[in-house]
């Protein structure tokens, strides 16, 4: 099974990347972008028995700083 496990600050985190990608892609002149929020994503195979607890214990203790930031786990 395919998992894409995206991971991104949680509301009020202040996100000095996503601040310098806005700048920059005002620099190079896009208008009319207000905001940008970075973050990441993981593409993950793991075997079709593998349980949703072991998943999302995988994302908890590994893939995100759960006190900072959310996670929306995908599978294909």
């Amino acid at each position: 099974m395919k998992l894409r496990i995206f991971v991104t600050l949680k509301p009020g985190v202040l996100d000095p990347q996503g601040r310098a990608i806005h700048h920059a892609l005002g620099s190079l002149g896009f208008e009319g972008v207000e905001d940008v929020r970075a973050g990441k994503m993981f593409e993950i195979e793991v075997a079709d028995s593998t349980s949703d607890d072991a998943i999302d214990s995988m994302c908890q203790k590994l893939l995100a700083n759960t006190i900072i930031e959310n996670y929306r786990i995908e599978k294909r």
